[in-house]
């Protein structure tokens, strides 16, 4: 009795690492046969939403993300760039796998107040589409070093002089990785590109 209880572990540790492993392949395989490379994760951060709750690089994971930089009293870029990526929200908006996530790039005048009445604005609903500010330093380290969308050769010295202005959009699969290249929100061809990489992602595990 005591080596048949042996012998049903051992074969049920060797089941488990050959599922691990399999499961290992299979993530593996399916990135590198992917042609949306990977660009590392995401840093961790802790900021605050347009509700002022805590939002992290956590509440991201999961789901397939559409990262924008933006500040609602913009006049140039910002509007028609929020115009383009909500046409594609509510393309996607019966997805729930989808978010969409904007940071401030003014976070002195964007409050969670403002975020929110900013959001209102547009029409949105604010459990699939985030407005997120905090700190400018981390705001502007994840856009130049987690989502790629301005140079990190732009930093300036003092932190109170810098400023971010872009139309460029990223994405962001399920585990945290930065994915696929920088899309202009300005260029029709980027934003069906854009949708077409979303789906791809989507199918993933």
């Amino acid at each position: 009795m005591y080596i048949k209880k042996i012998a049903v572990a051992l074969i049920s540790i060797i089941v488990l690492i050959l599922i691990f492993w399999l499961l290992l392949y299979f993530n593996t395989n399916i990135l590198s046969e992917s042609p949306l490379k990977s660009k590392g994760y995401v840093e961790d951060f802790k900021l605050t939403d347009e509700r002022g709750r805590p939002f992290t690089n956590k509440d991201m994971l999961g789901k397939v993300c559409v990262v924008n930089f933006f500040f609602t009293t913009c006049q140039s870029v910002c509007p028609k760039m929020n115009a383009t990526l909500k046409d594609i929200y509510t393309r996607f908006y019966k997805t729930p796998q989808v978010l969409f996530v904007s940071f401030t790039c003014d976070p002195q005048h964007d409050t969670p107040d403002k975020l929110s009445l900013y959001a209102q604005s547009l029409g949105v609903d604010t459990t699939r589409w985030f407005f997120i500010t905090g700190r400018k330093d981390s705001l502007y380290s994840l856009a130049r070093f987690s989502f790629g969308i301005d140079d990190p050769k732009n930093i300036v010295a003092n932190i109170d002089d810098d400023f971010i202005h872009s139309q460029f959009v990223a994405l962001v699969d399920k585990q945290g990785r930065v994915r696929g290249g920088v899309y202009d929100s300005y260029n029709k061809k980027d934003m069906k590109e854009l949708q077409e990489d979303m789906r791809t992602l989507l199918q993933e595990p």
